[in-house]
């Protein structure tokens, strides 16, 4: 770090992205504005522990980094792609804290959803000593329930303008035959179609 430079202040969005849609942007958005972050890094999980069935890894990364382009504070990493077996929250931040330096501030951003099952997460204990945690408000998830423990990482709620789609209904939509582009970005949907992916047609973006 230059000498005089401020911390960096980084948000690291962590998810499935099976497919990234606009409510993943918007959480992005509002922390990047909240928490006056230099940066935010989207980082699609490898092998979801919590998760039986996904696509190919690296399909969805190739459509986080389609559908994060537009936004040149936005990056995308690879580190959980690349890492062999289950991709926990604290290693990955583990990671990351030794790349930026013990003076940059870290923000995990996870959905109200997530966050209300912290408690499940491998190494929540480490987790505390790296990051803190961004809970964005998602419709139905009451962060009022969640109790933390003395050993928990600070948890920052972030109230935003609820998004009610999720990447399951999105998914469910797709194999009805139904357009999924108004929560989509285009690039995205695109690349889906081009992949063969969630049954998406091509008469969903008009031809």
């Amino acid at each position: 770090m230059m000498s005089g430079a401020l911390p960096p202040h980084i948000g690291v969005l962590g998810g499935t992205f099976d497919p990234l849609h606009v409510g993943h942007i918007a959480a992005a958005e509002a922390a990047m504005s909240e928490f006056r972050l230099d940066r935010v890094l989207f980082v699609p999980t490898g092998a979801p522990w919590q998760k039986e069935r996904y696509s190919p890894s690296e399909d969805r990364f190739m459509m986080t980094v389609l559908g994060t382009a537009a936004n040149e504070r936005f990056a995308v990493s690879r580190m959980e792609i690349d890492r062999d077996g289950p991709t926990y929250t604290a290693d990955t931040m583990e990671h990351l804290r030794d790349f930026y330096g013990e003076e940059a501030r870290l923000l995990f951003i996870a959905g109200a959803d997530a966050v209300l099952g912290l408690g499940t997460w491998v190494g929540l204990d480490r987790l505390a000593s790296l990051a803190e945690v961004v809970a964005v408000h998602r419709p139905g998830f009451d962060l009022a329930r969640l109790q933390p423990q003395p050993d928990w990482p600070q948890i920052h709620p972030l109230a935003m303008p609820g998004v009610a789609v999720s990447s399951t209904e999105l998914r469910a939509r797709a194999a009805r035959g139904e357009p999924i582009e108004e929560w989509v970005p285009e690039p995205v949907v695109r690349y889906a179609v081009t992949k063969g992916l969630y049954a998406v047609r091509t008469e969903s973006l008009g031809g």
